[in-house]
Formats: structure tokens, sequence, C-alpha cells
């Protein structure tokens, strides 16, 4: 197999923007969370394969904190960029905004990450290396490894606080809002 040429962060550069509408509204008339989820799947596959040269599929998603509303007739925009590669996986931050524009005002709404995977015939498929030539580049990178460690630890905590004795889980829950009534 021929070694892949390295591809630039900006390669994989891909931005949606879309007007948000009643339909995508709750009722408390703010867009849907899923809306917005929706549309950042969709930019991060668009980016991934970009820069994979292949068919991408999502794999997980990461810091999904929705930081303020977006409102109906907002233009909602979605910045894509990979950050991160390692032999399959792609690490697709995304940036969104919401752009009131009769007001002229652009508010920042959330920053997440996708990791996508890259597929061909349904088997993994090794992606081009990043060519890092920022340190802002060189900083996304190490930060997406950092926070793949995270995952990683957090995973494994998970697995002791599974396998904990009732009394500790009980002791967890002392101070909390809840009620427990075991039968």
């Amino acid at each position: 197999m021929p070694e892949l040429q390295s591809k630039a962060p900006s390669d994989s550069d891909t931005t949606i923007t879309e007007l948000m509408i009643p339909s995508y509204a709750n009722f408390g008339g703010k867009i849907h969370g899923g809306i917005l989820l929706s549309l950042m799947d969709k930019v991060a596959f668009a980016c991934a394969t970009k820069h994979a040269g292949n068919y991408c599929v999502t794999v997980s998603v990461e810091g999904v904190d929705f930081l303020q509303p977006v409102e109906v007739g907002d233009l909602v925009s979605m910045m894509a960029r990979v950050n991160y590669v390692g032999n399959s996986s792609l690490v697709v931050g995304i940036k969104v905004t919401a752009e009131n524009v009769k007001k002229r005002h652009v508010k920042h709404t959330n920053t997440s990450y996708f990791t996508m995977v890259a597929k061909e015939d349904d088997q993994l498929v090794t992606v081009p290396p990043l060519l890092l030539s920022t340190m802002e580049e060189v900083r996304r990178f190490a930060e997406a490894l950092y926070r793949k460690k995270l995952k990683k630890y957090y995973r494994e905590q998970m697995k002791e606080v599974k396998k904990n004795e009732l009394n500790e889980l009980l002791s967890l829950l002392k101070n909390e809002r809840c009620e427990v009534r075991l039968k």
C-alpha cells in the first residue's frame, strides 16, 4: 500500500450555515438540541470525509455543552476542522455560532468534538497524517490526545464505580437529592 500524503488541517475546513425555522423549535421557542446535533454530525462527516478521502462514520461525541440558546430566525454556522488523526480515526473540532442578522449579533453557542472513523466496504481504512504547521494546530492535536487519555481514564474509573460495594455507593448518595428505598 502506498504511503499516504500528509494533509494540512485547513484542507478539511468545512462550514455549514442554516436558517433556524419554526419547525426546529421546542415548546419554549428555542431550537432543539437534537437539531443542532444533527447539523454537527453532518458537518463532521463532510469534514472528516474531505480529509480521509473515504466514507466516515461517527464513533463518539464529546463536549456538547449548549452555552447559549439558539432562536428561530438565527443563522447557525458550524465550522469544522480535523484536529487529530490516528490510524483510521479523526477528531473533528466544531465551533457553532448563531447570528441574529437583524441585530447584527453573533454568539458562540458551543464547541464540540466528534470522533469519526474512515471506512471502505465496512472495513477500517488508514487516513492521511496531519501536517501541523502552526502552534495552534500543534495545540489542538495535543488537546485531542489529552482528551483521549482522559476518556480512557474516565472509562476505567466508571468500571471501578460499578464494582463498588453497596455501602460505598450508598455513602456517595448521602447528601444528594435522591431517596433510596431498596426492596
